[in-house]
């Protein structure tokens, strides 16, 4: 690597890719979804907190304090509704959504970043015999590392047997070459 520094030519002596972390390992995957998921929840959370710095000035002045209780009790669960469930809601659905996905060679295990409930970064490291493939399909999982379920798109992985070693399936075949072997000589006999 090159760089620049006020004219003058300095060159950099490492030897790690720019994909390498020093504490996680190989960049293997990388969500295209990361800034999309980390501003929607950006302002859902923005806005739920402008609706709770507003309701003491709108309930001061929309008069809503005189009316019946059943009309406050309405109002304030529609609010309430738009202030908590929203932000909830977006986190649980995109809790599982890996930003940065990376492997480490000499130990087998991978580092899923994630986002938390207050926006930041959340490492989670597994090993590829904690990966459970679930059964049945899932809306926001891929997989299972451990019990948290994670989220990746297959097809965003540089070097498919990245992919292909996180699933397990480089490991697990549906039949061995002995095995049809053995089908062979049975089928001839």
């Amino acid at each position: 690597q090159v760089a620049s520094f006020q004219g003058v030519a300095v060159r950099s002596l490492s030897t790690s890719s720019p994909h390498d972390h020093p504490e996680h390992g190989r960049l293997v995957y990388k969500g295209n979804l990361a800034k999309t998921v980390l501003g929607v929840k950006f302002f859902s959370y923005s806005t739920s907190i402008f609706n709770l710095f507003m309701m003491p000035y709108i309930m001061l002045k929309s008069g809503i304090g005189v009316e019946s209780l059943l009309v406050q009790a309405a109002f304030y669960g529609l609010i309430g509704i738009f202030t908590f469930v929203t932000p909830v809601t977006l986190h649980i659905l995109t809790k599982g959504y890996v930003i940065r996905l990376y492997y480490k060679d000499e130990v087998d295990t991978y580092t899923a970043i994630t986002y938390n409930a207050i926006l930041a970064e959340k490492a989670t490291v597994f090993h590829q015999k904690d990966v459970k493939i679930p059964d049945i399909t899932k809306m926001f999982t891929t997989f299972y590392a451990k019990t948290k379920s994670m989220l990746v798109n297959p097809t965003l992985f540089p070097n498919p047997q990245d992919y292909n070693h996180l699933m397990g399936y480089d490991k697990s075949s549906f039949f061995k070459f002995e095995d049809l072997e053995e089908v062979k000589e049975a089928d001839e006999r």
